[in-house]
């Protein structure tokens, strides 16, 4: 179920002739808003993405690999089609969607499952951020102090929330973000998103590799996305129906 789950979460792109971004002149003199600046030149410009997505995930009870199509029309769907379609799902901003044919039952909700699974409050957009290497919360919400970490920039909130903490690194390279980090010190909660390499898809940089590390007390969840065959503005269709006679998952 969580896997089924996590599919219907996480997925992303890479493209037709990637090239990897690796290499560049630091520049580590940067006041906060002249880094939020430049991380905000960075933003990727598309309408619609289509892309292989290799999924790995593991926890203390389970562990899978998944290959699934992934389908992106920005600010409005995300969708994932596995092999044979045998599970398929759709996020938009109203729900999270998914059936499974392996066991024949659907789930239809809103993002409570997917905020409670992460520790941290989701929705569609923070999902679309998290995928596209951008910051989850916004860096115009806020004022951020910057500070430089074994060569690289950290930027955190002036005034951290009394719920929750959070840690935005930064590349000196190409100003996209490193790793993302909430902690909820209270409830025992962290989640950590890195993102391990970068490609340039059309001239833009997309994320080619991301880690995922959820903790919650004693357990913890790991996800690995590897991004491949990344199309851009291509007219894509997001087909999506329950089947008849499937069983509704009721979660708790």
């Amino acid at each position: 179920m969580l896997s089924v789950l996590l599919l219907a979460f996480v997925f992303f792109t890479s493209c037709k002739s990637t090239k990897r971004i690796a290499s560049g002149e630091a520049n580590l003199d940067l006041s906060a808003k002249q880094l939020i600046k430049a991380n905000a030149k960075q933003s990727p410009e598309f309408k619609t993405l289509q892309a292989r997505l290799k999924i790995s995930y593991s926890s203390e009870d389970d562990e899978q690999t998944h290959s699934v199509t992934f389908r992106l029309k920005k600010d409005e769907v995300i969708w994932i089609n596995s092999a044979f379609s045998v599970i398929r799902a759709m996020i938009t901003p109203e729900k999270v969607s998914f059936y499974n044919k392996l066991d024949n039952t659907f789930f239809e909700g809103d993002y409570k499952y997917l905020s409670d699974l992460l520790g941290t409050e989701l929705d569609f957009e923070k999902v679309q951020n998290l995928l596209l290497g951008e910051t989850i919360f916004s860096l115009n919400d806020d004022d951020y102090s910057v500070s430089i970490i074994d060569d690289l920039y950290v930027l955190q909130p002036k005034k951290q929330q009394k719920l929750f903490e959070i840690f935005y690194i930064l590349s000196p390279l190409h100003f996209k973000v490193k790793s993302q980090q909430i902690s909820q010190p209270s409830d025992f909660r962290h989640l950590q998103i890195d993102y391990l390499t970068y490609q340039e898809v059309n001239k833009q940089p997309f994320p080619e590799n991301i880690k995922i590390i959820a903790v919650e007390a004693n357990k913890e969840m790991i996800a690995t996305l590897e991004f491949k065959s990344v199309s851009l503005n291509e007219d894509l269709r997001f087909p999506f129906s329950i089947p008849s006679g499937f069983d509704e998952i009721k979660l708790k």
